[in-house]
């Protein structure tokens, strides 16, 4: 008979409670805090900065006025490659080889040409045709190509082709058995459209849209080369009479800055609101559970 029994030793797996330290993360937090206190010592001691003109010019009138016209240009030229974007994403779907073909050569060019090559083309184009009309009624291009509708030509047609690729891609991505079945259940091409495949393709839609749309925003200052009136042309005008150049910069990026907050604040509730109500996320199973 034995005299004792071995008892099994339980051996703990578990990790320990305290987190072992990453020393790593730790340095590299340090020297990029470094970093940032010693620039912000080097900006802040600067002598040639007049920090106190910045809030003064933050409200002055024609900087308020260049910011409107940025938001209306911003805002003009998404209304409009967005209505463009959706034809030219419905022409490129469609069963129609040619207008798969225009819509294509459209985004094609549009796409590849750098937008600040499309400003000064509409900027310019009365250099090869000097007016538009028929018979005794004619009208000149440069009266009617202003600076204002160059480049609103350019930012909405360059949105346009980008929208439609966005648009396109989000048509595509729902799934052939939703027409399908909208097909079985006696609904017409047109109400499948708008009750089946555009609610599920809004949401793919949406996110890309919202950041064309902050990116429309910092785009549209470059319509400042053709002395468009934008929130950096006024600013360029200030800082040319009283050279303070740095401080005028600052400003405009404070205000481009505090717009693109509030768009994406705007853009984080709109997707926000088209997750279906009730979804949730799937928690994982155990393993080895059925």
């Amino acid at each position: 008979m034995a005299l004792f029994q071995a008892s099994p030793i339980s051996l703990s797996l578990a990790p320990s409670v305290g987190r072992p330290m990453r020393w790593g993360q730790i340095a590299t937090g340090a020297i990029a805090i470094s970093a940032l206190a010693f620039f912000s010592l080097v900006v802040g001691q600067s002598q040639s900065i007049q920090w106190s003109e910045i809030p003064r010019y933050l409200v002055d009138p024609s900087i308020l006025r260049g910011v409107l016209l940025t938001l209306e240009l911003t805002a003009g030229a998404m209304m409009f490659g967005i209505v463009l974007g959706c034809l030219l994403a419905l022409m490129a779907t469609s069963q129609n080889p040619v207008l798969k073909v225009i819509a294509a050569g459209f985004v094609w060019w549009f796409r590849g040409v750098p937008l600040i090559v499309q400003i000064f083309f509409w900027f310019n184009i009365a250099l090869f045709i000097p007016q538009v009309g028929m018979g005794s009624f004619t009208i000149s291009i440069n009266d009617l190509v202003t600076p204002a509708l160059a480049g609103f030509l350019a930012l909405g047609l360059h949105e346009a082709a980008n929208m439609s690729e966005i648009i396109r891609g989000g048509l595509i991505a729902v799934d052939r058995g939703q027409r399908e079945a909208a097909t079985a259940l006696g609904l017409k091409k047109t109400q499948t459209f708008f009750t089946v495949i555009m609610p599920q393709a809004t949401r793919i839609i949406v996110p890309p849209t919202g950041n064309q749309a902050i990116g429309m925003l910092k785009a549209s200052a470059i319509v400042s080369v053709i002395g468009m009136q934008d929130l950096l042309t006024q600013a360029q005008a200030i800082y040319a009479r009283n050279f303070l150049v740095i401080e005028l910069l600052f400003v405009a990026s404070i205000w481009y800055l505090a717009i693109t907050s509030v768009a994406s604040i705007g853009q984080h509730y709109l997707e926000k609101s088209l997750v279906p109500k009730g979804r949730t996320a799937e928690k994982p199973r155990a393993p080895g559970r059925a």
